[in-house]
């Protein structure tokens, strides 16, 4: 796919505007994703930070989990940030007993790792896959990347003090995951590079 591509945001909870922004500023054309007949319409999917639990029941609500794993598993690439994260991840510590994931990452991703919102944070990341300056990335009770399976690319750790070598980014095949939130930032790196996967150009 050489053309600019569909890519859609899940718009049951979470930063779905703040991702149709940044993607409209990239010019690519974004569009919300509420109901099962929504995926077949894009080419490409953002699962955005919000509250994990809340999504996945949401997601649940609305029909939209099935849907939701197969267009994954057939190969459609999806970025999940913070919550998104904890979504496509295949296991979860700290989540809730009746929390469902949409799985297809092979990580374990531990909930809510760096603390309450009140201990958010941003820090500077360098990230594989990106040109030019470390991501400046912000942290709002973001999971981190407890271990990885032998598909997975780790493309982010935090590089000092107490939390260092912590694991916040990672890649396998199509699925793209960040404990942060890039949305947030101005910086339209991150959302280039998943239209450049989407595109099959990187």
């Amino acid at each position: 796919m050489t053309a600019a591509p569909t890519v859609g945001v899940l718009a049951l909870q979470g930063d779905t505007a703040e991702h149709l922004r940044v993607l409209g500023g990239l010019g690519v054309p974004a569009v919300p994703v509420l109901r099962p007949e929504d995926l077949d319409r894009v080419d490409g999917l953002i699962l955005p930070g919000g509250e994990s639990t809340t999504m996945s029941k949401l997601a649940a609500r609305y029909e939209l989990v099935e849907p939701l794993r197969k267009h994954i598993g057939e190969g459609m690439p999806a970025y999940g940030t913070c919550a998104g994260m904890i979504l496509l991840a295949d296991r979860i510590v700290e989540g809730s007993a009746d929390q469902e994931t949409l799985g297809g990452l092979d990580v374990t991703v531990r909930r809510n790792a760096f603390g309450r919102q009140t201990e958010s944070f941003e820090g500077r990341i360098d990230m594989d896959g990106l040109d030019g300056e470390p991501f400046d990335a912000v942290f709002i009770r973001a999971p981190w990347v407890e271990s990885v399976g032998g598909g997975v690319r780790v493309l982010g750790q935090i590089a000092g003090g107490e939390r260092a070598g912590r694991i916040v980014a990672v890649r396998q095949g199509g699925l793209l995951a960040t404990s942060f939130h890039p949305e947030l930032t101005g910086d339209p790196r991150i959302h280039r590079l998943f239209v450049d996967m989407v595109k099959g150009q990187a």
